[in-house]
């Protein structure tokens, strides 16, 4: 897939990585669960089934409420988080240089 991002490239597609690759990709924003389902590109079922998990470990917090809709973002106060946004910088710094090598060898 062309438009693969990193984390996805290197833990692969489940919905649970979908997910979090998704909130990382928009972070500082706050969306509701639907909108989150949306961006990852998953089913309702599947983010209903991953989003204790997302909670239990801290990954994601409430923002914001209205009515009966609740908005939320990536944690970027969570230990967990703050590791796995150096992983992903230093994933794209690890295929980076091999991808300008590559595209240098195709122009020879």
């Amino acid at each position: 897939m062309a438009d693969e991002t990193t984390l996805i490239k290197f833990f692969g597609g489940s919905p649970f990585i979908r997910i979090l690759d998704a909130l990382i990709d928009n972070i500082g924003g706050d969306y509701s669960k639907k909108e989150i389902q949306n961006l990852a590109g998953v089913s309702k079922g599947a983010l209903f089934q991953h989003w204790p998990k997302l909670e239990e470990l801290g990954l994601v917090k409430s923002t914001r409420s209205f009515g009966n809709t609740r908005l939320f973002t990536l944690n970027r106060e969570s230990p967990v988080v703050k590791e796995l946004l150096r992983l992903e910088a230093r994933m794209v710094e690890e295929t980076a240089p091999k991808k300008a090598v590559a595209v240098a060898g195709r122009r020879l």
